[in-house]
């Protein structure tokens, strides 16, 4: 009977052991992709000054939207909510479509090798994060499924796990398109 006793403390110790490293693996794997995500935002944090100066130098009538993006940049720079960066920066991301956009209504602008080498800068780091968001909140989903099962939830909670936040996406986003027919 004492066999039987050990036996059931050891198998209980070795699933919570199991349990533990798995919660402890996903989320590092949410810290990692969150990196990855700070890393790419970063570097669009980097080219927005470079392209407003270009932008200012060719198209004076554009001060709002300069102004407005600058500063995004600077309130997305100071915010560490997850879900408030994704509205921030899906603002700043609109408005840095709408600079780019202005190469039409300004020739000496389209012609700018520096507007063209940061406009291609730019597009380079918006697929990456694209692909950084997606791979985070895939990770943010596995970690909160996992913290959120029966019987890892009693594990996850003795030892502190607690779900992770989405990067949340554009409105725009989550609503689904519409394919019908034509009218």
């Amino acid at each position: 009977m004492e066999w039987i006793a050990i036996g059931i403390a050891v198998a209980l110790l070795i699933w919570s052991i199991w349990i533990y490293n798995r919660l402890v693996m996903r989320r590092n794997r949410v810290a990692t992709a969150w990196g990855d995500i700070d890393v790419q935002l970063t570097r669009r944090h980097d080219l927005v000054p470079n392209l407003v100066n270009v932008v200012k130098a060719y198209a004076r009538h554009e001060k709002g939207t300069l102004e407005e993006v600058t500063r995004l940049r600077s309130a997305a720079l100071s915010t560490q909510s997850p879900s408030r960066l994704g509205e921030i920066e899906n603002d700043l991301e609109k408005l840095l479509g709408r600079l780019l956009v202005l190469q039409e209504n300004y020739p000496d602008l389209k012609a700018s090798d520096n507007f063209a080498q940061l406009s291609d800068q730019l597009v380079e780091v918006e697929n990456q994060l694209q692909y950084a968001r997606r791979y985070y909140n895939g990770a943010v989903r596995d970690l909160n499924t996992q913290v959120r099962q029966f019987p890892d939830l009693i594990i996850g909670k003795l030892l502190g796990f607690s779900e992770a936040e989405f990067y949340a996406a554009d409105s725009s986003q989550r609503q689904a398109v519409y394919v019908g027919a034509a009218s």
